[in-house]
Parts: C-alpha cells; sequence; structure tokens
C-alpha cells in the first residue's frame, strides 16, 4: 500500500484549485438510471469512489465515459438490463445505496447489497429503506441484500417525516419521489449543498422540485425525466480542508471556485481562532491574523452548523492551538480515530465518548503514523506540514477516495510532500 511522506517546512503560499464534490457527483450518477436519454456531468472529480460508482453503474447496464481528462462524465442508462447492485462492488462505498431509489423508481424494482465504507461507526440505511415503504415498496432484507418492489410497478406519492437529518436518505426519497406518481413531501429533509445541487439537477431532467435547501422539501412526480447537462458543485469539504493548509502553517493561499456560502459555520471558526478568510473574484483567500491561532470549541452539526466532514482536520489545528480546545462530534461515533495517531506526533488529546479535549503545543514532531479513514487521511498530512522534521502517513488509500491529487496540489504551494509506492 502507499504512504504519504511529509516533510515540515514552514509557511505555504499560492493556489490551490477546488474540485468538484465527490458527495455530489456520487449522488448525480445515479441519478441517470432515472432516464433512458443521456445525463452528461462537468467538473467530476477525479476519485476513486467515482471510478467505483462507474463500476457499479456499469454492471447494472449503464454506459458511463470519462471525458476531458475525467472532468466530464457522459452516462447513459438507455436500458437497465441488470437490477442487482451486488455485494462485490457496493461493499466498497456506502454511496451504492442511492442506486435503490432510482431503480425502484423507475423499473418497479431492484435488490441492493448493504452497503460499506469507511469504519467511522453504523451509518445504518433504515432512514433510506422507511422512505421508501412510505412511497407504496414492499422490501424484504435477506442474505445482506435489499429486495424491493412497487407494487403495480409505481411508487406512490407521500408524506415522509425523517426521525433525524439524513443526507443520503434525502437523496434518495427525493430522486425515487420524481417519477412517484402524485405528491411527496419530505420533511425534516437535509439542507447539504449536495441535496440543492441534486435537485437543480433533476429540475433540469423535467422533475418538479420545490424547498431544496430548506427542511421541507415538495416532489411532484412526473411520468418519465429527460437527460440534461449539469456542473457538479464544488467540493466543500475540499475546500475546508486546504483552507487550513495557510492556518497550520502560516503563508496565504487562495481556493480557486471556493464559495463562503459553502463553508459559512467552518469560516466563522477559523476567524474565531485567528484566521481571516477573504472572498475574491476567483475563489476565497485563507490567511493567519497574526502568530499562534487560538483555542475554540466545536460542535458538529448537519448543514449549515459545522461539518463532521471538517472535525478531525480541525482536530490537526487545534494541536498546536494557545489553550484548550473541546470537539463534540454529534453525527458518527467512532470519529476520533485519528486523535491517537495525532498524539504520537505529540498532541495532546483527550477523548471520552464524543467529546475531544485538544490542549495545543508549540510544535508537533515528526512521526510514522496510519490513516484509519479518509478525512483522518488528511488530517494527519495537515498535521505533518506543521510538523519539525518528517512524517511518513500509511494506508492512503482512504485519501485517493476523496481528494484528487493531493501531492500536487499541495507541492505548488512548497510543500515537502511526495507518494511512496507500496508493494
Amino acid at each position: 500500500m502507499d504512504s504519504i511522506l511529509v516533510r515540515g517546512n514552514g509557511p505555504l503560499s499560492g493556489e490551490i484549485p477546488i474540485a468538484g464534490a465527490k458527495n455530489a457527483c456520487l449522488t448525480l450518477m445515479p441519478a441517470t438510471l432515472l432516464t433512458d436519454e443521456p445525463l452528461t456531468l462537468s467538473n467530476a472529480p477525479r476519485l476513486s469512489d467515482i471510478q467505483t460508482m462507474t463500476q457499479l453503474l456499469a454492471s447494472l447496464g449503464a454506459e458511463v465515459a470519462a471525458l476531458q481528462d475525467g472532468l466530464v462524465l457522459a452516462m447513459s442508462s438507455h436500458r437497465i438490463d441488470n437490477h442487482t447492485a451486488d455485494y462485490d462492488i457496493v461493499r466498497k462505498m456506502r454511496a451504492s445505496i442511492l442506486v435503490l431509489g432510482p431503480m425502484l423508481a423507475r423499473d418497479g424494482h431492484a435488490v441492493v447489497s448493504l452497503p460499506g465504507g469507511c469504519a467511522i461507526g453504523a451509518r445504518p440505511v433504515d432512514l433510506h429503506l422507511r422512505a421508501l415503504e412510505a412511497m407504496g415498496a414492499d422490501l424484504d432484507l435477506r442474505d445482506g441484500y435489499v429486495h424491493a418492489r412497487a407494487p403495480g410497478g409505481r411508487l406512490k406519492g407521500a408524506v415522509v417525516d425523517f426521525p433525524f437529518v439524513s443526507v443520503g436518505a434525502t437523496e434518495n426519497a427525493l430522486m425515487a419521489a420524481t417519477l412517484a406518481k402524485g405528491t411527496t413531501v419530505l420533511k425534516n429533509a437535509a439542507r447539504e449543498p449536495e441535496i440543492v445541487d441534486l435537485a437543480q439537477c433533476l429540475r433540469k431532467m423535467g422533475a418538479q422540485i420545490e424547498g431544496e435547501g430548506t427542511a421541507e422539501i415538495t416532489v411532484q412526480g412526473v411520468d418519465r425525466l429527460r437527460g440534461a447537462t449539469h456542473p457538479v458543485v464544488a467540493d466543500r469539504i475540499e475546500l475546508g480542508t486546504y483552507m487550513l493548509v495557510p492556518a497550520i502553517t502560516g503563508g496565504e493561499v487562495e481556493c480557486l471556485g471556493g464559495r463562503i456560502d459553502l463553508v459559512a459555520a467552518f469560516a466563522e471558526k477559523l476567524d474565531e481562532a485567528g484566521i481571516s478568510v477573504t472572498e475574491t473574484d476567483r475563489g476565497l483567500k485563507v490567511a493567519r491574523k497574526s502568530g499562534r491561532i487560538g483555542a475554540v470549541n466545536v460542535v458538529t452539526q448537519p448543514f449549515p452548523g459545522f461539518p463532521t466532514d471538517l472535525q478531525a482536520q480541525m482536530m490537526a489545528l487545534l494541536c498546536t492551538a494557545d489553550g484548550v480546545s473541546v470537539l463534540e462530534e454529534t453525527i458518527f461515533e467512532n470519529r476520533f480515530m485519528h486523535a491517537p495517531e495525532l498524539m504520537r506526533m505529540g498532541a495532546k488529546i483527550d477523548v471520552h465518548g464524543g467529546h475531544a479535549t485538544v490542549s495545543g503545543v508549540e510544535k508537533l514532531k515528526g512521526a510514522r503514523v496510519m490513516a484509519t479513514d479518509l478525512r483522518a487521511s488528511v488530517s494527519l498530512i495537515l498535521a505533518a506540514l506543521a510538523a519539525e522534521g518528517e512524517t511518513l502517513v500509511s494506508r492512503v488509500y482512504h485519501l485517493d477516495r476523496g481528494y484528487e491529487r493531493v501531492e500536487e496540489k499541495l507541492r505548488a504551494c512548497g510543500a515537502q510532500i511526495e507518494r511512496v509506492k507500496g508493494e
């Protein structure tokens, strides 16, 4: 397995282009299953998860071509000739469950393996299933697969009241509702930019949707959807991650394509810590206001709150803050697995359940560390950029699932970083 070698070498400055959002693209791609006409996505990120979703869609009969060095995905599901999403593909990525709603909505039946993904705690799909059941689906869970069927071949509009906010369940229900008979109302729906992006794409395809970006989305089902061309929204998690580069090392970085509305709660915390974030005509410019950053407290929340997917990276920053910070993780359990690895670099962190107390130190030291999940991977790289000496981050296959050409982007700002090929 590959590793990443980083030599801390002081402040970093330059420009970093922000890729299209992985989580948005992985949601938009299954939308091709809703129509027999072509769907084209531009600004697609070039990541292993995108390749996995491509493989899954191809196994169902869709045609997917990566054009312009992978930045454009041209897809066509003229027909779905296989309605079973196999475990061997689905186990690699939780977003695979998002093919369930579209297949069920279009053809009235689907068989989808229960998904896999990062080991950051239980992320059940019960809310996905409850939403589809509310829309009339008959579901049978056996042998690790969801067997779904819509009586009469078509889902029916319904009121779906989610007991708690779920991005994936909102996405699956939203796609399914576009072809359901009648009106569907999604209450306590997720408000993330990825949901808004999906709704905008579906509307281009002919869907009748209102309320995306709020807690209540209304969908009037239509008989069929058409093809469309749609640009993937910028990746707010990659944006937040690279905003931390000058925050943790010093220097000044402009994140090209970044938008403040995508990371408003995160930017507020950076401001509180002593980091300046300025909008430009090309994106966001980030720099320390002065000296050592201050300690801040963070509570992860659904959008528009502080993203759980930036918690690990924020912890890396706070390891060198002046004072004591407390991070509370409210979205996923087991999402402090990066803490012991940061402690190997000299960080002072005390974890109790869903809380982590970080006592800032003046300097981290390079060490051999191991990535445990996608966001933990990049948090260790951020810490290594600010550490004395060399840091070797192993098991970076996680990193390739969510960050496009990370070494290239950081080297452009002056980082000493390289990939060490494994056997």
